[in-house]
């Protein structure tokens, strides 16, 4: 969506799906990148990653590269961030998410856990577009930890 002298212009994205073989696709939209897409149902056993785990690695990705940004902006020294996603689904079809968790894991040096947790929730409820969609209809949660960079194996301590 741009804004024009108070007039809201939706912007347009593009996909093409395509049919490899048995459950199998390939996918691509504007960046140009084809991505493949398969499932598991009756005898066929998925070879690639399934429509269903896209959303959750589409919400990681969304919601890790605006914490990404927002942590850089506020020069905090992590050098590591990683999300955790887990999605309970329906037991009837359509099977659906009815619950998707983001565990946060951030490792760096001297963070503070306001950055984070200020980072995590501006992407949560303003910036990311796919937790936006997804709220909608899914209950979405989240928590985090924060790692001292260098710390002991086992030193993780929750934040929240």
């Amino acid at each position: 969506m741009l804004i024009t002298n108070n007039v809201i212009k939706m912007t347009k994205r593009e996909a093409t799906v395509r049919h490899v073989q048995n459950l199998t696709f390939i996918g691509k939209a504007g960046s140009n990148h084809w991505t493949t897409m398969d499932s598991s149902h009756g005898e066929n056993s998925a070879a690639s990653t399934s429509p269903m785990e896209l959303i959750l690695i589409a919400l990681g990705g969304c919601t890790g590269s605006d914490v990404a940004i927002i942590l850089e902006k506020k020069r905090a020294r992590f050098s590591k961030l990683e999300m955790k996603i887990t999605g309970e689904r329906a037991a009837v079809d359509p099977k659906v998410y009815t619950t998707i968790h983001i565990e946060y894991i951030v490792e760096g040096i001297g963070l503070r856990e306001k950055d984070v947790a200020h980072a995590i929730e501006l992407s949560m409820t303003k910036y990311c577009s796919v937790s936006a969609m997804l709220k909608k209809s899914v209950a979405l949660t989240y928590s985090y930890s924060i790692v001292e960079a260098g710390a002991a194996a086992g030193s993780l301590k929750p934040a929240n």
